[in-house]
């Protein structure tokens, strides 16, 4: 998903995390960055802005190195001899203080990658080489076996990403199946998709928001391609029906 101005900067005041990584990259990439990818892929994901120092300090990418970072980053991510399995991923360029910086978000992966050989994993605000630890790459096997893909949260969706008719053809689909009145009558759109469970707290990472399942079901093109850059349908056939099939309880 395409972030904001604002995200940005709120991203950037809360300092780096367990999900949040600033490299400064003025004119070229730093080449720790790969390392932060594949921690971020094989963790719970994470956001990368090149062009921000450690301190939150915007000092911006130089403009005339911007496509070539771009082009060695998408190159490199997508190299099978350098990270297993390769990953698809965005770079988004945008301007804060006169200066450009180019913003990356690393979805959390359902397999554990490795970059150059080595298995990098996320603790605090590091990156940190487990490879041969084999006790510590068990784990990061369980955690991932764990996670129900479907409830991912993407913390940064709002309903600006949801196709809106779509939600709506759904209430009148669900209240038309019932006599009496239908409790989502009542409700707005985010009620709505609250109260269905499409939009959670991780008690864990305490984060909040949509869950994947919620941009699979509503969110726009746009939306699911950047949830899921690496997903691909070739083909959707439908024998019977032309329209979403919705269950209601």
């Amino acid at each position: 998903m395409l972030k904001t101005i604002e995200t940005i900067k709120s991203i950037i005041s809360n300092g780096e995390t367990l999900t949040v990584e600033f490299k400064e990259s003025k004119t070229q990439l730093n080449k720790d960055v790969y390392e932060t990818v594949c921690a971020f892929s094989n963790r719970a994901g994470g956001d990368i802005l090149l062009g921000v120092k450690d301190d939150g300090t915007i000092t911006g990418v130089d403009e005339t190195a911007i496509e070539s970072i771009k082009k060695d980053f998408v190159t490199t991510i997508n190299n099978p001899q350098k990270f297993s399995s390769p990953l698809y991923l965005n770079i988004q360029t945008i301007e804060i203080e006169n200066k450009k910086i180019l913003y990356i978000h690393v979805p959390m992966s359902k397999s554990v990658h490795s970059l150059n050989g080595k298995i990098f994993d996320r603790n605090n605000d590091s990156d940190i080489n487990i490879t041969g630890q084999n006790a510590n790459i068990a784990k990061l096997y369980l955690f991932k076996q764990d996670i129900h893909t479907e409830d991912k949260i993407f913390p940064y969706a709002t309903m600006d990403d949801f196709d809106l008719e779509l939600i709506k053809r759904m209430r009148i689909v669900a209240t038309n199946r019932r006599a009496d009145t239908h409790p989502w009558e009542g409700l707005s759109d985010f009620e709505l998709l609250k109260s269905s469970g499409l939009y959670k707290v991780d008690k864990t990472t305490n984060q909040e928001g949509f869950t994947l399942g919620a941009i699979l079901l509503f969110g726009k093109d746009e939306t699911i391609i950047n949830a899921l850059p690496h997903h691909k349908t070739d083909l959707i056939l439908r024998k019977v029906n032309l329209d979403h099939t919705f269950l209601h309880n």
